[in-house]
C-alpha cells in the first residue's frame, strides 16, 4: 500500500461523520452530567435542612449513570484504571439502590 492509497483511506474514514456535531454532543453530555450533579447536591441540602430526610433513590440513578459512562470507556478503551473507577461507581451506586430500598420499606 502506498502513501495515496493510505491517504485516501483516511480521508473517507471520516466522512460519515459530522465531527463537529459529535464534538458539540459530547460537550453538551458532559455539561448536563456537571449540571446534574451539581443540582442533586442542591436537592439533597434542601431536603436535608427542610425535610430532616434525604431520598437516595436519585443518588442512585446518578451514581449508576457515571458507572456506565466508565464502564462504556473501559470496554472501548481497554484502560484499567477505566473499570476501576467504573467499578467504584457501581459500589456506590448499589450501596445507594440498597439505602433507598430500605428508606421505602421504613427501615430508615
Amino acid at each position: 500500500m502506498n502513501k495515496e492509497q493510505i491517504l485516501t483511506m483516511a480521508q473517507d474514514e471520516g466522512k460519515e461523520r459530522d465531527l463537529p456535531d459529535l464534538e458539540a454532543q459530547k460537550s453538551g453530555a458532559w455539561t448536563a452530567y456537571i449540571l446534574g450533579v451539581i443540582l442533586l447536591i442542591v436537592v439533597d441540602t434542601v431536603n436535608g435542612f427542610v425535610l430532616h430526610y434525604v431520598n437516595r433513590g436519585a443518588d442512585f440513578v446518578l451514581f449508576s449513570m457515571a458507572c456506565a459512562v466508565f464502564l462504556i470507556k473501559y470496554i472501548r478503551l481497554r484502560k484499567r484504571h477505566e473499570l476501576i473507577v467504573a467499578i467504584i461507581w457501581g459500589v456506590l451506586a448499589v450501596s445507594m439502590l440498597v439505602v433507598w430500598i430500605m428508606q421505602l420499606m421504613g427501615v430508615i
